[in-house]
């Protein structure tokens, strides 16, 4: 494939910021980026200033376009990918995949049905925190996990829960990690500061036993971002904000006393555009130079776990008369 023509349906929050890498990719000569779609004429028309590209109609661009960006609310992302991949595009679509599991579920037949690339927006799997991780040996087969991702409240994606909206991200991550079926979800949540579920947890149960406790919020005061991994080689604890990652393994690293036979090693790492490297492994796949990193199968199982999450919180609260 030569040039790549790309566009982009949504130029809300993270539309604009798509809409931004996606003007860089283009400077890099082998990315042609076509123009954006937004159904806010005044926000199609500041984004597309701000990244210096035309504001198209959305059948022009499909007609145009070898690949779109999806970045509009949720609500829209079975409509606008059925659309795009019925034109012959290949899809990145923002997470989560669809609404419900029908609609993901079709995306991922007719995007194999193409033979397009079908991509869904988990950031976290670009990020420098994880590559990490996954370049330091590791530390076995994940026997139990724990995500916390909390952060203050801001006024955006009230259209949905935290679960959907924050925790969707670390519900990712772990099932990637535990490479197994998911089989049992309890979980408790409430009501904060929307009239959508704004914090919540859960516990999650795998089909090769391994566990994971996820924790999200959108109603705190301050912001924590960490991951810890025990698993059958050592224990790995990731805190994201601090970008310092520590790994406990047997007769490796500085010894630790309160461990008998354990070291310790620290970690740390220079933090990169998770988005843009995100979107550069978009368009590579699209050109058939590497594998999607997280495709429509890994989208839909994300989007299963966050909607079984949801189903637990809407259960616990019932018995809790609430």
């Amino acid at each position: 494939m030569g040039m790549l023509k790309l566009g982009i349906l949504g130029a809300g929050h993270f539309g604009r910021f798509h809409a931004l890498k996606a003007a860089k990719a283009a400077s890099g000569g082998r990315v042609a980026f076509l123009g954006l779609v937004d159904a806010s004429p005044e926000r199609a028309a500041q984004v597309a200033a701000e990244a210096g590209c035309p504001v198209l109609a959305p059948a022009a661009l499909l007609a145009a376009a070898d690949a779109v960006i999806i970045a509009a609310p949720t609500a829209f992302h079975h409509e606008l990918a059925t659309a795009a991949l019925a034109a012959g595009c290949h899809v990145f679509v923002e997470k989560p995949i669809a609404a419900t599991l029908e609609q993901a579920d079709a995306l991922v037949a007719q995007a194999a049905a193409a033979g397009r690339v079908l991509q869904v927006g988990h950031v976290e799997r670009f990020g420098a925190g994880m590559a990490t991780l996954q370049g330091s040996a590791g530390v076995g087969r994940p026997l139990y996990m724990e995500a916390v991702r909390i952060a203050p409240f801001r006024p955006r994606s009230l259209d949905i829960t935290v679960i959907l909206d924050l925790m969707i991200h670390d519900l990712d991550l772990v099932i990637a990690l535990a490479g197994a079926e998911l089989v049992g979800v309890e979980a408790v949540g409430a009501k904060v500061v929307s009239d959508r579920i704004d914090i919540a947890n859960a516990r999650l149960r795998f089909a090769n036993g391994a566990q994971a406790t996820v924790t999200a919020s959108r109603a705190s005061l301050r912001m924590e971002r960490r991951l810890r991994v025990f698993g059958t080689e050592g224990y790995a604890s990731l805190d994201f904000l601090a970008r310092e990652l520590k790994l406990v393994r047997r007769g490796r690293g500085a010894a630790l006393e309160q461990i008998p036979g354990h070291g310790i090693e620290t970690l740390s790492w220079q933090e990169h555009d998770n988005l843009e490297a995100e979107q550069a492994a978009f368009l590579a796949a699209c050109r058939g130079e590497a594998p999607v990193v997280v495709d429509g199968r890994a989208g839909r199982a994300a989007l299963d776990a966050a909607l079984r999450v949801e189903a637990a919180v809407a259960s616990a609260l019932r018995a809790a008369g609430i």
